[in-house]
């Protein structure tokens, strides 16, 4: 099992800047890929980024494309996600999930280990 602990979260303006970061523990040797999702109330948990951590290729999705960057610390079995411009769209619980297969970092699927959570609001 690997645990993870989400941090970085809160209150910005519209146009600014937040870093969430993600620290991996326990069974972090079977990890391969990790992913930040978000999910908005009433909507569904939807993808944001991943990135393989034996390569460092990442994914985005379409909606933050140009203004997220994942990243990460094999060292120190952390991922951080700079979120620039940020929109009153992007306000959501954004969540850290760790996945075995290599190939999940640009996958949408639900499976993996995940975080607590960390709550980004972006005001108007």
């Amino acid at each position: 099992q690997v645990h993870l602990v989400e941090s970085g979260g809160g209150l910005v303006q519209a146009g600014g800047s937040l870093r969430l970061s993600c620290a991996a523990s326990g069974r972090t040797s079977s990890t391969r890929a990790m992913r930040w999702f978000r999910q908005a109330p009433g909507k569904e948990r939807e993808f944001v980024a991943g990135i393989r951590l034996s390569t460092g290729s990442t994914f985005y999705a379409d909606s933050v494309k140009g203004r997220f960057t994942i990243s990460r610390d094999n060292a120190a079995n952390t991922v951080y996600l700079q979120m620039n411009s940020l929109k009153p769209e992007d306000t959501a619980v954004y969540y850290c999930n760790a996945h075995d297969a290599p190939l999940a970092f640009y996958q949408r699927s639900l499976t993996g280990n995940w975080g607590q959570g960390t709550q980004v609001t972006v005001s108007s």
